[in-house]
Parts: structure tokens; sequence; C-alpha cells
């Protein structure tokens, strides 16, 4: 056998253009390492778009129901309804109706894009910790009964439940939503009408949209009557009306069914405003007056005007979870592509190389 000193490889003796002189052989290349941002990673069920910017949940298929249905009620009404009205009556009509629709479409915009008041979940050494200060009894495959920790809030005791997805005891008011698969502060409830969650941070946005939504369908339902009435004056009649605007009978027919609905959510929410509950608690009773005296909701100010004060107009606290932010170096992994993700001339190039350097190492041993 011949001995053979490894020595530097001159490419032209290998029959390439390439002039490369390097004495490793890579099996493929690494693109540059691309700082991922958290949103791309997120644990929950939600959808991200404009780099992390805008947030929904994964099933929010009935949101475009619910702007199709005010974009075609206002259009409807400012296209058909409006001419007429401002030559019958004043041209203040389309101002009201504009600034109520533009009010409602950016409410229900800032309550659906809004992070809700997600909490992160623990990382595995704080997930690790709390396990360790838990008597964790039972088989790797039974799960025991939730776990509670018991704290004071104006001298009474509030219990906080231990979530096994988040791994960590959750804060006062605060729930896990299964759509979202998140846990949400001050968690309201889950509104597919708006596609997101309505928590801490968006409440405020949720109720001005409801509220605005029932002041624009009852204006627009009051507005179509008034056309029809003032239509079917002069021996016209009724019918006559309605064959000279049919656009107003859908408007009729969309806002008396929706009316109801809004008017009655826009009252039940003005009553947990002015109690400062949350619709989680009141359908749980979790405060209800049939568990005695000592179970009243701790958060309440005791006051209608304080109460909608703190719950309206408080100061927005900050988004949780980071979703723009960078992933650590070290948790970004890299990307090693394959000869046919290369550029050609360079896939070839190396395919010839690794060839002949074959070819050189047979030779040595032969």
């Amino acid at each position: 056998m011949k001995n053979c000193e490894y020595q530097q490889i001159d490419p032209r003796a290998l029959g390439t253009s390439n002039t490369r002189t390097s004495t490793t052989l890579p099996c493929g290349r690494k693109h540059p390492q691309r700082q991922r941002r958290k949103w791309e990673v997120f644990p929950g069920q939600n959808r991200f778009y404009c780099d992390g910017r805008v947030m929904l949940a994964r099933q929010c298929g009935v949101l475009p129901l619910t702007i199709g249905l005010i974009f075609i009620t206002s259009g409807l009404f400012f296209t058909f309804d409006c001419p007429f009205l401002v030559e019958k009556l004043t041209v203040f009509i389309p101002v009201i109706g504009g600034v109520l629709f533009v009010f409602v479409v950016v409410t229900l915009l800032q309550t659906s894009f809004t992070d809700p008041g997600i909490l992160p979940r623990a990382l595995p050494d704080e997930a690790a910790d709390i396990e360790r200060q838990i008597d964790n009894s039972g088989s790797s495959t039974y799960r025991p009964p939730p776990r509670t920790k018991e704290i004071l809030i104006n001298d009474q005791v509030v219990k906080l439940k231990y979530c096994f997805t988040c791994k960590m005891f959750r804060p006062p008011r605060t729930s896990h939503c299964s759509m979202c698969d998140n846990c949400v502060e001050r968690f309201d409830h889950h509104c597919p009408w708006v596609g997101n969650c309505v928590g801490k941070r968006n409440y405020r946005f949720f109720y001005a949209f409801i509220v605005s939504l029932s002041f624009l369908t009852s204006f627009i339902f009051g507005c179509v009557i008034t056309h029809l009435t003032l239509g079917s004056q002069g021996g016209k009649g009724i019918i006559q009306a309605i064959q000279d605007s049919p656009a107003s009978v859908v408007e009729l027919v969309i806002c008396f069914f929706s009316i109801w609905s809004i008017l009655g959510l826009s009252g039940f929410h003005t009553y947990l405003v002015a109690s400062n509950l949350t619709t989680n608690e009141d359908i749980k009773g979790s405060w209800s007056s049939k568990r005695g005296e000592e179970s009243g909701n701790p958060y309440t100010y005791n006051s209608i005007f304080t109460n909608c004060c703190v719950v309206l107009c408080g100061p927005m606290p900050p988004s949780l979870i980071d979703r723009r932010g960078f992933l650590p170096p070290e948790e970004t992994p890299q990307i090693v592509t394959s000869d046919a993700d290369l550029p050609p001339f360079m896939a070839k190039n190396d395919a010839n190389m690794e060839e002949n350097c074959q070819e050189f190492a047979n030779s040595c041993t032969a």
C-alpha cells in the first residue's frame, strides 16, 4: 500500500472551473441564520398576519359574515335611503349614519385584532419548579384533579386554579379559552362574531362596538320606516313605496332580526360593566348572592360610576406575549439545504469535486 500524504488539492487538476482552495468539503450549504419572531412559534391556536401585528382566532369564519352584514346594510342605506331622506328631511341623516358606521367598523377591528390579554406560558424551568412544589401522585397517564391556591382579595378568599396546558396558576379572573388554547386575563368570553377572545385588553373596544352597533341598527331601522312612510304618502300606498325602494325591505328585515339581540347584548354588558363582572363570572355564578354574604364580588367598588370608569377608562395594560419580539439566537434553528436547493453551478461544482476526491482517495489506498 502506498503512503499518501495529505496536500492541498489544486482545483484545476480536478477538471472544474471552481477556484476554491478550501480544505473543507461540505455536504451542504448553510443559509445565513434568519432571526425568527416569536409569533412564528406561538403555541396557541391563533393566526398572525402583517408580520405578527394582527392576530385572530383560528376559527374566525363568522367575522367575515359580521363585516359583510354591516357593510351591506349600511351600503344599501347610504345608496337608496339617504338621497330620499336628504331631499325630504335633512342633510344630517347621512352625516349621523356615516359617523356611526365608521365608529362601528373601527371598534370591531380593534376588538378583533387586539391581543385580549393572553398570558405567556411558563418556561420549562418555571414549569418544573412549579411541578416540584406540587405533590404529583399517581401514574404518568393519570391527571390529578385541578389544583388550587387560595389568596385574599379585599378580605375575601379567591381560589386560583392550576392550568395544565400553560403550566401555571391562573391569576384572578383568568380563564383558559378552549378555542384559542390560551389563558386570557380577565376572560369574558370567546366571541366568534368578532373572531377573538374578549378579555382585559379589548373589552372596552368590544363594549363600544356593540353599543355603537345598537345605535347604528336602530338609526337605520328608524330611517327605513320613515322612508317607506313618506314614500307611501300622496296616494301611492305602502305597496308602491316598497316597489319604488325594494332595497329598503332588505334593510328592514336585517335590522328587525338583529336589533333585538344587539340591544339585549348591549343591555347585558352594561349591567356587567356597572357591576364590574365578566360574562364568565356571571354564567358560573362566581359571586352570586345565593352563596351567602361572604361570596360577594370582591372586585366591585360599590359604585356604578367607579366601576364603569375602571372597566372602560382605565389605563391600557401592555401586551405580555411580545409576539413581534425576536427569538434568542440559540433558539433559532439552522436551516441546511440539500443540493437541490443550491444554485445550479454550485451544485454541479460540488458534485464534481466530491467525485474527483473519491477517485483521489481510491488511488491513495491502491
